[in-house]
């Protein structure tokens, strides 16, 4: 009988073997081993040699041969970690990245008296990360989180209320901002910015929501809109922090000069690429 460490690495080469990078594979199937076995990293090291029950290997390759159909692994487990909160994910939602973390630096940064921000705008929610996050943040704060999608706001409200804070995040269904009245002390958004056309791995075109991805044959179509009307909804000073992808932080610098806005500014993720800007309302 095999042990789960050797069923382990059986798997990696399975998802090896269907494309996936050998780093991503092997993080991949130790996470999926410890899903199916509802174990944390600590027992899998200290118990991974012993046998490999039936049961375990049963689900174990029903969960690998869904990964190496290259479906995301949170949308196989059904969880995401963002800014160190545990997140609901479904097929509904974008699954929170890294890089969307820079706008909650970027809040706290240039907010930091918690007690100054009474009222939060986050516009096309998805899971919710950035507005429960923020509201976690911020406790004095109430927050209005803005999508397109029905089925979205449901995981939403399910992870507003998964961490505590849904009696001071309310869900609106809308397309951006232009039914919202303010003002808001700080707005923030990680909209759709791909291009039409390009070329995206196989986890994210087969299992993400194109409606949250693409925005336009230049992929600033959302931003555009956002840039330019954002400023009605802010107070005096208010903060406006939004994402942006790979090679778009020049125009989105020309579009916020061009929209009035003040302050302008970026951060860069770990690659020193800009990926978020921010802007203040003056």
């Amino acid at each position: 009988m095999s042990s789960v460490s050797e069923r382990i690495a059986d798997a990696r080469q399975t998802l090896v073997n269907a494309g996936i990078p050998a780093a991503d594979a092997a993080l991949d199937a130790e996470v999926l081993a410890r899903h199916a076995l509802g174990w944390d990293r600590a027992r899998l090291v200290a118990e991974g040699r012993g046998d490999a029950t039936e049961e375990f290997t049963a689900r174990f390759d029903s969960l690998i041969n869904r990964r190496a159909r290259r479906e995301p692994v949170a949308f196989i487990t059904g969880h995401r970690e963002f800014w160190g909160l545990d997140f609901e994910v479904s097929r509904d939602v974008l699954i929170p990245r890294p890089e969307t973390e820079l706008i909650v630096e970027a809040v706290l940064d240039l907010r930091p008296e918690r007690s100054a921000v009474r009222r939060i705008l986050d516009v096309g929610t998805g899971s919710g990360c950035l507005a429960v996050s923020l509201a976690i943040e911020y406790p004095h704060a109430h927050v209005l989180a803005i999508d397109i999608s029905e089925d979205a706001l449901s995981v939403a409200r399910r992870n507003a209320e998964r961490h505590g804070v849904a009696d001071r995040v309310h869900f609106v269904r809308g397309d951006l901002i232009e039914s919202i009245r303010g003002p808001v002390d700080v707005i923030v958004s990680n909209p759709p910015y791909v291009p039409a056309g390009v070329a995206l791995s196989p986890d994210i075109i087969r299992y993400e929501p194109a409606v949250a991805l693409y925005a336009g044959d230049d992929g600033l179509r959302a931003l555009e809109r956002l840039i330019g009307g954002a400023r009605a909804c802010l107070a005096h000073g208010g903060l406006f922090v939004v994402e942006f992808g790979l090679g778009q932080d020049r125009r989105i610098d020309a579009l916020a000069r061009e929209a009035g806005w003040r302050g302008i500014g970026m951060k860069e993720d770990l690659q020193a690429i800009p990926r978020t800007a921010t802007m203040v309302n003056e």
